[in-house]
Order: structure tokens, then sequence, then C-alpha cells
């Protein structure tokens, strides 16, 4: 269990238990899974329905006792609260796991009120009826809740039920990103849902005057509301942070920079802050520099990209060391000799499978690290 996390989004991971099963296409390449294997003798006997998830020691849910009561010098220090990321490994709303665990795991975020707990899930379905807590008596201020989601479908289905939860902050963790995804219309029940700025009702009521003499009534019945109420301010939550991250490890599916770039561009525009973890295993030759595109080469020749994103191998003629591939925005990708893989209109590009470490973070030539403001 790390202490001090080298995930670039927070301080620490804790990890009360272990153990889950996949229920998304994210899920495919599972590190968590592949780690549990390894100190299962090749089988990972905490993952699938059915298997037992493991609880861990006395002694590691005793560390975020000691990280709270360290929290003050830190916030002196840094001018921030420490973020804890809880369940690395597990999935805190998993509903295989013993509700008499959440109740202890809650019972220590309750205990620790310095630190900001973060609750990444793949299971936001199930979220509202598992916190201790409700709409009427309000979220806990150091819990902020999380929804992984790797593509639109999950999108549309998981982030109205995250904004439906109460909760300090709201999040994506959209890692590893695999498709373009619109965070301004989600399909959403019989509408669309702008989950990175809300319309108000103020707005809204004005629109609504002008559709006929009825229009109360007609307002009233189809958001289910009473304008004696006094409804003003956002019609919904909003999400607080975006994490983009590209996938790691073996059997890594490439990301596009366009996929990434879009999502940085919507959370600009909203003033949402943005987080660019990493490309991942494959980096997109459009975002290296000109160094970088001889590396995957024996030849010592600096090789510069052409506007069709050819096949390098062809043009200077060398072999390439490392696996490449071409991805198209549509998320398929194709073999640099196939004829119609640079074809026009695909937003084609190639992509080198050079590891984590040398992929690095930077998007567009420079680092993004948005956090979500918090006040001591």
């Amino acid at each position: 269990m790390s202490a001090n996390s080298k995930i670039e989004w927070c301080d620490h991971t804790f990890n009360p238990w272990e153990g889950c099963q996949r229920v998304s296409p994210g899920c495919d390449n599972c590190y968590a899974e592949t780690r549990n294997a390894r100190f299962g003798g090749g089988q990972a006997v905490n993952w699938g329905p059915g298997a037992p998830r493991r609880r861990t020691s006395t002694s590691n849910w005793e560390l975020p006792k000691r990280w709270n009561a360290q929290a003050e010098a830190f916030m002196n220090q840094h001018g921030r609260r420490q973020r804890v990321f809880c369940a690395s490994l597990a999935d805190v709303f998993d509903n295989q796991v013993p509700e008499a665990w959440r109740i202890d795991l809650f019972a220590l975020i309750e205990g620790t009120p310095h630190l900001d707990w973060l609750l990444l899930t793949k299971r936001i379905g199930n979220a509202t009826a598992m916190v201790p807590w409700s709409a009427c008596s309000g979220p806990w201020d150091n819990v902020w809740i999380g929804a992984t989601i790797c593509n639109q479908a999950e999108a549309d289905r998981d982030i109205p039920k995250l904004l439906a939860v109460p909760a300090a902050k709201r999040f994506l963790s959209m890692e590893p990103l695999l498709g373009a995804v619109d965070l301004r219309n989600l399909s959403c029940g019989d509408g669309e849902m702008d989950c990175l700025k809300a319309d108000t009702w103020e707005e809204e009521i004005e629109r609504w005057r002008d559709t006929g003499d009825d229009w109360i009534e007609s307002f009233e019945d189809w958001y289910e509301v009473n304008l004696s109420d006094g409804l003003s301010g956002p019609m919904h939550a909003v999400l607080d942070w975006v994490i983009v991250g590209g996938e790691s490890g073996p059997g890594a599916r490439p990301m596009h920079p366009d996929w990434a770039r879009s999502l940085r561009d919507q959370c600009e525009a909203a003033s949402v802050p943005f987080l660019f973890k990493q490309y991942g295993e494959w980096k997109p030759i459009s975002q290296m520099e000109e160094p970088e595109h001889s590396a995957p080469y024996k030849s010592n020749v600096i090789a510069k990209p052409h506007e069709d994103q050819g096949n390098l191998d062809d043009i200077y003629g060398r072999k390439c060391t490392v696996p490449t591939t071409v991805l198209h925005i549509d998320g398929s990708t194709h073999g640099i000799t196939e004829p119609m893989a640079f074809r026009s209109g695909t937003e084609a590009m190639q992509i080198f499978k050079i590891g984590k470490k040398a992929a690095g973070r930077l998007l567009d030539g420079r680092t993004w690290n948005g956090f979500p403001k918090t006040t001591s």
C-alpha cells in the first residue's frame, strides 16, 4: 500500500480491501487484477463474481489516522489539503464487499476530517444507496465521488448518476480513454445534459414564458417541480474536475491525442479543472519533439513528421525498432502498410509503443495539472 502515491492527482493511496470484477471495457487490461494474480500464485483469487475480497491489515488501516495528524503541517507548507485515493485495488461501491467493511471505512473517513477522500468507482449506480449520508443531510465535506469513464456510452449512462450523488466534489477519471467523449451533450433520458456547465432555473423559466398561456403547468409537469418553491441557481450539479489518461501495462490500447485535446478544450471553455495524467504505453508522433522522432529508428537522422503521417519506414528506408500502429479518430487501429491506413478524413495518427515513462504527460507541449480549489 502506497503511503506517498506516485499517482499524479493524489498524495496517498489507501486500500481497505483488495478484489473486484470486470464491469467495463476499461477493465480489459486491469492492472489490479494482474497484481492480484502475481501475489496469488498465478490466479487472481480475489477477482470475479463470487470471489472473496481480501481485507487489508490493521496496520494499513492505521495509516490514514497518521496522515490526518500530519495534515495541518502539510497545509501550512503546501497551502492545500492532502488527497487520499481510496481503493486503487478495489471498488468502494462493490456489492460483493461485506457491508460491515464499508461501515468501517466510512467511520475511518469520518474520523479523518483533515484529509480529502477521493472515492473513484466503476459502479456509480450503487453509490447513493451506499454512502452514509443523504441529499437531505448533505454530503461530508471531505469526500469527493468520482466515476471512471472510458467512452461516450459510459459517459451518457453514468455521469447523470454521478451528479445525483450528494458529494463535496464530483470528478471523472477518464483512464483509459478509449474514444471521443462530448461532456456538453450527454444523452440523458428524454434530453441532453451539459455536465460541465448547467443552465440556471431563471434562464429556463424565461425560455418557457413564451411557449403559451399554460406554460406554468407545462413547465411544472415537465420538470416535476413547483414554481412556488422559488427555483433559482443551476438546474443540476456539474463536474468539478476531469482527469484524462491513456492506458499503460501489457495489452495497452493507444489513445488518440484529439480525444484528450477535445476534453481539455471543453473543460477550458467551462472553467472546469483539467488534468492530463499520461499517454500510457503509446505516444502519437504528432506529440513528439523532433529529437524523439528518431528514437524508434536505428538511424541517428531525425525523422521529421510529414503532413500525411505516412509510413516512415518507407520514407527513410530504416527499420522501426518498436511496435507502431495507425490509430483513427474512431478508435480503430491499422497496420502502417495498409493501403487505406492514412486515407483522407480519418484523422489518422501514427502511434509508437515506447512505454509510459518515455511517452510522458505533455499535451501540446505543456503539462495540464488542473485541480479543484479546496479550503482548509
